[in-house]
Protein backbone atom coordinates (compact mmCIF):
# COMPACT_ATOMS: atom_id res chain seq x y z
CA UNK A 1 0.00 0.00 0.00
CA UNK A 2 2.80 2.18 0.81
CA UNK A 3 4.28 2.01 -2.15
CA UNK A 4 1.28 2.55 -4.59
CA UNK A 5 0.59 5.65 -2.37
CA UNK A 6 3.97 7.30 -3.62
CA UNK A 7 3.77 6.39 -6.71
CA UNK A 8 0.19 8.46 -7.26
CA UNK A 9 2.14 11.49 -5.32
CA UNK A 10 4.68 11.33 -7.81
CA UNK A 11 2.06 11.36 -10.83
CA UNK A 12 0.56 14.34 -10.21
CA UNK A 13 0.84 17.47 -12.08
CA UNK A 14 3.50 20.38 -10.78
CA UNK A 15 1.50 23.95 -11.26
CA UNK A 16 3.81 26.48 -11.28
CA UNK A 17 2.01 30.26 -10.43
CA UNK A 18 3.64 33.43 -11.96
CA UNK A 19 2.53 36.76 -10.37
CA UNK A 20 3.37 40.00 -12.49
CA UNK A 21 3.71 42.95 -10.51
CA UNK A 22 2.65 46.40 -12.74
CA UNK A 23 4.09 49.59 -11.19
CA UNK A 24 2.08 52.57 -11.56
CA UNK A 25 -1.25 50.79 -10.03
CA UNK A 26 -4.46 49.95 -12.19
CA UNK A 27 -4.42 52.65 -14.60
CA UNK A 28 -1.07 53.88 -14.53
CA UNK A 29 -0.32 57.33 -14.60
CA UNK A 30 -1.20 58.70 -17.40
CA UNK A 31 -4.53 60.41 -16.23
CA UNK A 32 -2.36 62.83 -14.64
CA UNK A 33 -0.98 64.01 -17.60
CA UNK A 34 -4.51 64.91 -19.21
CA UNK A 35 -5.79 66.21 -16.11
CA UNK A 36 -2.51 68.20 -16.15
CA UNK A 37 -3.14 69.70 -19.67
CA UNK A 38 -7.61 69.82 -18.95
CA UNK A 39 -6.40 71.97 -15.74
CA UNK A 40 -3.77 74.25 -18.07
CA UNK A 41 -6.14 74.93 -20.97
CA UNK A 42 -8.68 75.97 -18.49
CA UNK A 43 -6.30 78.91 -16.19
CA UNK A 44 -5.55 79.46 -19.98
CA UNK A 45 -9.24 80.46 -20.75
CA UNK A 46 -9.67 82.47 -17.37
CA UNK A 47 -6.52 84.52 -17.91
CA UNK A 48 -7.99 85.27 -21.51
CA UNK A 49 -11.69 85.86 -20.01
CA UNK A 50 -9.79 88.24 -17.36
CA UNK A 51 -7.81 90.36 -19.87
CA UNK A 52 -10.90 90.53 -22.24
CA UNK A 53 -12.75 92.03 -19.38
CA UNK A 54 -10.03 94.37 -18.34
CA UNK A 55 -8.99 96.41 -21.68
CA UNK A 56 -11.21 99.13 -23.05
CA UNK A 57 -12.96 99.11 -26.50
CA UNK A 58 -10.37 101.35 -28.10
CA UNK A 59 -7.57 98.73 -26.92
CA UNK A 60 -9.25 95.60 -28.19
CA UNK A 61 -9.72 97.64 -31.74
CA UNK A 62 -6.40 98.08 -31.21
CA UNK A 63 -5.74 94.33 -31.45
CA UNK A 64 -8.36 92.74 -33.54
CA UNK A 65 -6.82 95.71 -36.68
CA UNK A 66 -3.41 94.05 -35.29
CA UNK A 67 -3.87 90.60 -35.88
CA UNK A 68 -6.54 91.22 -38.68
CA UNK A 69 -4.88 89.87 -41.87
CA UNK A 70 -4.44 92.64 -45.22
CA UNK A 71 -5.96 91.05 -48.19
CA UNK A 72 -3.51 92.44 -50.85
CA UNK A 73 -5.28 91.08 -53.91
CA UNK A 74 -8.68 88.56 -54.40
CA UNK A 75 -8.76 86.57 -57.82
CA UNK A 76 -12.74 86.85 -58.55
CA UNK A 77 -13.98 84.97 -61.47
CA UNK A 78 -10.70 83.15 -61.88
CA UNK A 79 -10.17 80.00 -63.20
CA UNK A 80 -10.32 77.82 -59.92
CA UNK A 81 -11.12 81.12 -57.64
CA UNK A 82 -12.91 78.95 -55.12
CA UNK A 83 -10.50 76.17 -54.98
CA UNK A 84 -7.81 75.66 -52.15
CA UNK A 85 -5.15 78.02 -54.14
CA UNK A 86 -7.56 80.68 -55.58
CA UNK A 87 -7.07 80.15 -58.91
CA UNK A 88 -3.08 79.77 -58.47
CA UNK A 89 -0.18 77.60 -58.41
CA UNK A 90 2.31 77.09 -56.20
CA UNK A 91 4.70 77.70 -58.66
CA UNK A 92 3.23 81.30 -59.68
CA UNK A 93 4.64 84.82 -58.74
CA UNK A 94 2.36 86.31 -56.93
CA UNK A 95 0.60 89.57 -58.70
CA UNK A 96 0.79 92.50 -56.56
CA UNK A 97 -0.21 96.23 -57.05
CA UNK A 98 3.69 96.91 -57.06
CA UNK A 99 6.02 94.54 -58.45
CA UNK A 100 9.21 93.29 -56.55
CA UNK A 101 12.65 94.68 -57.69
CA UNK A 102 15.26 93.41 -58.98
CA UNK A 103 16.82 92.11 -55.12
CA UNK A 104 13.14 90.83 -54.83
CA UNK A 105 11.93 92.78 -52.28
CA UNK A 106 7.93 94.06 -52.49
CA UNK A 107 6.60 97.08 -51.42
CA UNK A 108 2.61 96.60 -50.37
CA UNK A 109 0.51 99.43 -50.73
CA UNK A 110 -2.32 98.56 -48.09
CA UNK A 111 -5.87 99.24 -47.76
CA UNK A 112 -6.72 102.19 -45.08
CA UNK A 113 -9.77 102.16 -42.95
CA UNK A 114 -11.88 104.91 -40.87
CA UNK A 115 -10.00 102.88 -37.64
CA UNK A 116 -6.04 102.81 -38.28
CA UNK A 117 -5.84 104.71 -41.94
CA UNK A 118 -6.41 108.18 -43.25
CA UNK A 119 -9.37 108.88 -41.35
CA UNK A 120 -8.33 108.62 -37.99
CA UNK A 121 -4.97 110.31 -39.04
CA UNK A 122 -7.19 112.96 -39.84
CA UNK A 123 -9.18 112.73 -36.54
CA UNK A 124 -5.77 112.99 -34.19
CA UNK A 125 -5.00 116.01 -36.45
CA UNK A 126 -8.31 117.65 -35.23
CA UNK A 127 -7.90 116.69 -31.93
CA UNK A 128 -4.95 117.96 -31.82
CA UNK A 129 -6.01 121.59 -33.62
CA UNK A 130 -8.63 121.12 -30.69
CA UNK A 131 -6.06 120.73 -27.58
CA UNK A 132 -3.53 123.57 -29.18
CA UNK A 133 -6.44 125.96 -29.86
CA UNK A 134 -7.66 125.24 -25.85
CA UNK A 135 -3.95 126.22 -24.51
CA UNK A 136 -3.84 129.19 -26.88
CA UNK A 137 -7.01 130.77 -25.65
CA UNK A 138 -6.16 129.57 -22.24
CA UNK A 139 -2.65 131.78 -22.24
CA UNK A 140 -4.69 134.60 -24.52
CA UNK A 141 -5.27 136.84 -21.18
CA UNK A 142 -3.87 137.10 -17.59
CA UNK A 143 -7.10 136.24 -16.01
CA UNK A 144 -7.61 132.77 -18.15
CA UNK A 145 -3.94 132.15 -17.31
CA UNK A 146 -4.77 131.85 -13.94
CA UNK A 147 -8.18 129.76 -13.97
CA UNK A 148 -6.08 127.61 -16.54
CA UNK A 149 -4.45 126.28 -13.40
CA UNK A 150 -7.65 124.57 -12.85
CA UNK A 151 -7.33 122.53 -16.01
CA UNK A 152 -5.17 119.29 -16.67
CA UNK A 153 -4.56 117.96 -20.02
CA UNK A 154 -3.85 114.59 -20.91
CA UNK A 155 -3.18 112.29 -23.73
CA UNK A 156 -5.03 109.13 -23.45
CA UNK A 157 -6.19 106.35 -26.42
CA UNK A 158 -9.17 107.99 -27.08
CA UNK A 159 -8.05 111.57 -27.61
CA UNK A 160 -7.37 114.43 -25.31
CA UNK A 161 -9.00 114.59 -22.15
CA UNK A 162 -9.37 117.96 -20.26
CA UNK A 163 -9.82 117.19 -16.67
CA UNK A 164 -11.39 120.60 -14.61
CA UNK A 165 -10.16 120.13 -11.23
CA UNK A 166 -11.48 121.91 -7.78
CA UNK A 167 -9.12 122.37 -5.08
CA UNK A 168 -9.09 123.79 -1.42
CA UNK A 169 -9.98 126.92 -3.01
CA UNK A 170 -11.94 126.82 -6.31
CA UNK A 171 -14.68 124.75 -7.37
CA UNK A 172 -16.94 124.63 -10.91
CA UNK A 173 -20.24 124.32 -8.81
CA UNK A 174 -21.97 125.48 -5.82
CA UNK A 175 -21.26 122.75 -3.30
CA UNK A 176 -24.02 120.03 -3.42
CA UNK A 177 -25.62 121.28 -6.39
CA UNK A 178 -25.45 121.37 -10.37
CA UNK A 179 -25.07 125.10 -10.37
CA UNK A 180 -22.06 126.84 -12.08
CA UNK A 181 -19.88 129.23 -10.40
CA UNK A 182 -19.15 132.18 -12.41
CA UNK A 183 -15.09 131.10 -12.79
CA UNK A 184 -16.64 127.78 -14.06
CA UNK A 185 -18.50 129.48 -16.66
CA UNK A 186 -15.62 131.66 -17.54
CA UNK A 187 -13.77 129.29 -17.69
CA UNK A 188 -16.35 127.12 -20.19
CA UNK A 189 -16.98 129.76 -22.62
CA UNK A 190 -12.99 129.96 -23.13
CA UNK A 191 -12.82 126.54 -24.22
CA UNK A 192 -16.22 126.27 -25.56
CA UNK A 193 -14.75 129.04 -28.51
CA UNK A 194 -11.65 127.73 -29.16
CA UNK A 195 -12.73 124.33 -29.77
CA UNK A 196 -15.91 125.58 -31.41
CA UNK A 197 -13.49 126.02 -34.34
CA UNK A 198 -13.11 122.54 -34.97
CA UNK A 199 -15.82 120.01 -35.36
CA UNK A 200 -14.27 116.89 -33.28
CA UNK A 201 -16.82 114.67 -30.75
CA UNK A 202 -16.49 114.77 -27.55
CA UNK A 203 -17.30 113.15 -24.55
CA UNK A 204 -18.40 114.34 -20.80
CA UNK A 205 -17.65 112.97 -17.69
CA UNK A 206 -18.51 114.33 -14.36
CA UNK A 207 -16.74 112.94 -11.16
CA UNK A 208 -17.48 113.77 -7.02
CA UNK A 209 -15.27 113.19 -4.30
CA UNK A 210 -16.73 110.50 -1.52
CA UNK A 211 -18.28 113.08 1.37
CA UNK A 212 -21.41 111.92 2.49
CA UNK A 213 -24.48 114.24 2.26
CA UNK A 214 -25.75 115.93 4.81
CA UNK A 215 -28.62 113.65 7.00
CA UNK A 216 -32.14 114.43 5.42
CA UNK A 217 -31.06 115.33 2.09
CA UNK A 218 -32.22 113.67 -1.14
CA UNK A 219 -29.73 113.19 -3.16
CA UNK A 220 -26.48 110.71 -4.08
CA UNK A 221 -23.29 111.32 -5.51
CA UNK A 222 -24.44 109.34 -8.69
CA UNK A 223 -26.85 111.46 -9.89
CA UNK A 224 -25.24 114.89 -8.86
CA UNK A 225 -21.76 113.54 -11.05
CA UNK A 226 -24.26 113.06 -14.10
CA UNK A 227 -26.31 116.60 -13.34
CA UNK A 228 -22.96 118.13 -13.47
CA UNK A 229 -21.72 116.63 -16.75
CA UNK A 230 -25.52 117.63 -18.17
CA UNK A 231 -25.38 121.52 -16.51
CA UNK A 232 -21.32 121.21 -18.55
CA UNK A 233 -22.90 120.16 -22.24
CA UNK A 234 -25.73 123.02 -21.86
CA UNK A 235 -22.68 125.43 -20.99
CA UNK A 236 -20.66 124.25 -23.85
CA UNK A 237 -23.83 124.59 -26.11
CA UNK A 238 -24.45 128.38 -25.07
CA UNK A 239 -20.49 128.51 -26.09
CA UNK A 240 -21.17 127.41 -29.37
CA UNK A 241 -20.34 124.22 -29.21
CA UNK A 242 -23.06 121.78 -31.92
CA UNK A 243 -25.04 119.40 -29.71
CA UNK A 244 -24.34 116.63 -32.34
CA UNK A 245 -20.60 116.90 -31.37
CA UNK A 246 -21.39 114.65 -27.99
CA UNK A 247 -21.12 111.39 -28.42
CA UNK A 248 -21.68 110.50 -24.27
CA UNK A 249 -22.63 112.28 -21.35
CA UNK A 250 -22.46 110.25 -18.28
CA UNK A 251 -21.71 110.25 -14.10
CA UNK A 252 -19.48 108.14 -12.42
CA UNK A 253 -19.61 109.64 -8.58
CA UNK A 254 -16.62 108.79 -6.73
CA UNK A 255 -15.52 105.64 -8.49
CA UNK A 256 -12.96 107.43 -10.37
CA UNK A 257 -10.78 109.52 -7.98
CA UNK A 258 -7.79 111.47 -8.90
CA UNK A 259 -6.69 111.41 -5.62
CA UNK A 260 -7.13 107.41 -5.18
CA UNK A 261 -5.32 107.45 -1.40
CA UNK A 262 -7.77 110.34 -0.13
CA UNK A 263 -10.85 110.41 -2.18
CA UNK A 264 -12.42 113.00 0.39
CA UNK A 265 -9.92 115.20 -1.54
CA UNK A 266 -11.54 118.16 -2.99
CA UNK A 267 -9.31 117.41 -5.82
CA UNK A 268 -11.96 114.59 -6.72
CA UNK A 269 -14.55 116.90 -8.01
CA UNK A 270 -13.83 117.26 -11.62
CA UNK A 271 -15.39 117.39 -15.02
CA UNK A 272 -13.74 115.23 -17.83
CA UNK A 273 -14.29 116.59 -21.29
CA UNK A 274 -12.49 114.35 -23.75
CA UNK A 275 -11.93 115.44 -27.50
CA UNK A 276 -11.73 112.14 -29.52
CA UNK A 277 -9.46 111.07 -31.90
Amino acid sequence: MASSSDDLRNSRPIIVKKVTIVEGGHHGGAWKVAYADFVTAMMAFFLLLWLLNSTTEAQKAGLADYFTPTIVQMRDKSAGSDGLLGGSSLSETTKLSNPPDRTGNVSLSLPRDASGGELRADAQRRSKATREAVEKMLRSTPRLRELSRQVRLVDTTEGVRMDLVDDADWSMFQLGTTVLTPDARELLAAIAEAAAKQDTLMTLRGHTDALPWREGVQGNNWSLSAGRAEATRLELLRGGIGKGRFTRIEGVADREPLIANNPKDPRNRRISITVLD
